[in-house]
């Protein structure tokens, strides 16, 4: 029963997220990066990459160790945690690197994304890079 219904809410979500996606793309009133949903609970930065045919264990292992040293360097970052995709249902699309990056406020992921340090890494990241995404959220 569980494994139905796992299927059925998967299949739900993807005959509706294209539709969810267009609908939300037609509205240009505000984006909805800019729109404040909460600010309660703990704000998380959640980072998902797919990396380049051809990227080295090495260059993946170097961008791991540099985004968790943002930690250290970059105030207002409360953790910082990585790990790589496990899921049995094989619907990651080939992203396979998932960071969670938890803020004190809104003012340190403000002070965290133009950062140098942030910067720098993404300098480390681009070049085996293939696809992110990036969402972030207030856990309650």
């Amino acid at each position: 029963m569980k494994k139905l219904t796992l299927v059925l809410c998967a299949a739900f979500a993807l005959t509706t997220l294209p539709t969810v996606m267009a609908a939300d793309k037609s509205d240009t009133s505000k984006p909805a990066a800019k729109k404040k949903t909460g600010g309660k609970g703990k704000l998380r930065h959640v980072v998902v990459f797919k990396y380049k045919e051809g990227s080295t264990k090495a260059q993946i292992d170097k961008v791991e160790r540099e985004f968790r040293a943002l930690k250290d360097k970059i105030p207002g970052i409360v953790s910082l945690e990585a790990g790589f995709n496990n899921s049995p249902e094989g619907l990651n699309k080939d992203f396979t690197h998932v960071f969670i990056v938890t803020f004190r406020n809104e003012k340190a992921r403000e002070v965290y994304l133009p950062h140098p340090d942030h910067k720098a890494f993404v300098g480390v990241l681009k070049p085996i890079l293939d696809d992110v995404f990036v969402v972030d959220f207030w856990a309650k």
